[in-house]
């Protein structure tokens, strides 16, 4: 059985190696095509000329994109996948969308004939690489299950949660968390250090003390070494605070808490450090010398 593939930025690469790694043949598309061709070359996977080609050739594709403008010109724009034969075929989204666009995506492709997972994953690229990522899935329970298999190889925790939508609504909530969280022990670390305390002794400090997570765990190597290439960028935890947001006031509700971690993100943008790994937001304080 092959499967579709679409989107090889840091996050797509390491889950789609790993499903290769798993026995999973692949069929790849990219938006930048050099990145799918790079790909093949290194994996010997087949890469298709358009996403509607793509579909053509298998029963179900992974989506995983930069937003929801990006995921609906894959799947509905011009050679996207509903230009090809997509009738009784599966889209398995794991691109953090606005909810409304997860919504509306599995209703569109419903009028087809075809089925859409909303399934966006938590987690960065090494979890990624050790299977170790968790996944939240909305839409058809039956195409869950028909899929569930395939999770389970770059998944260590699978969540179904009910209609398309919902799987976007519960990674948004764990983004607010992840990048508050991100947002305090980045700022507090730079305090720390203006204090006059050395970084790695204030780190363990904290990882013994009110800091200890699992976000200090990873991000601890790169807030050491100021290493800040990409996991996951502070560009798209600023995007999906913002779908955060509009999740918030739908539902009638406010957050202060929110607003301000997304305008720490926005600061850091403005600083020129969008591509890089949203641990990056330490030197919002750290160069404020």
């Amino acid at each position: 059985m092959k499967v579709g593939f679409i989107g090889l930025g840091h996050l797509g690469r390491a889950i789609a190696k790993r499903l290769i790694d798993q026995g999973v043949e692949l069929i790849v598309w990219n938006r930048t095509l050099s990145k799918a061709e790079e790909f093949a070359k290194e994996t010997g996977t087949e890469v298709a000329d358009s996403p509607a080609n793509l579909i053509n050739k298998v029963d179900r594709v992974f989506v995983i994109v930069f937003d929801s403008q990006a995921s609906e010109e894959v799947i509905f724009g011009e050679k996207g996948l509903a230009d090809g034969d997509i009738k009784g075929k599966t889209v398995i989204d794991m691109t953090t969308n606005h909810y409304t666009y997860a919504e509306l995506a599995f209703g569109e492709l419903r009028k087809m004939g075809a089925y859409y997972l909303d399934a966006p994953v938590l987690g960065s690229v090494i979890p990624a690489m050790k299977g170790e990522l968790t996944v939240v899935v909305g839409g058809d329970k039956e195409k869950f299950e028909e899929n569930k298999f395939l999770f389970e190889k770059f998944c260590k925790s699978i969540y179904y949660v009910g209609d398309a939508g919902k799987g976007s609504k519960a990674k948004l909530i764990n983004n607010i968390v992840l990048g508050g969280i991100m947002d305090i022990l980045a700022e507090a670390i730079a305090i720390a250090e203006k204090a006059g305390f050395d970084k790695e002794t204030i780190i363990n400090i904290l990882n013994d003390g009110a800091g200890k997570s699992y976000i200090l765990d990873v991000k601890k190597k790169k807030l050491l070494e100021e290493d800040f290439s990409t996991h996951f960028s502070v560009n798209l935890i600023y995007k999906d605070l913002h779908y955060a947001q509009d999740l918030i006031k739908n539902l009638g509700l406010f957050s202060f808490t929110t607003a301000a971690i997304k305008e720490t993100y926005a600061l850091a943008k403005k600083m020129g450090l969008g591509d890089l790994d949203f641990s990056a937001v330490y030197k919002v304080i750290k160069e404020d010398e």
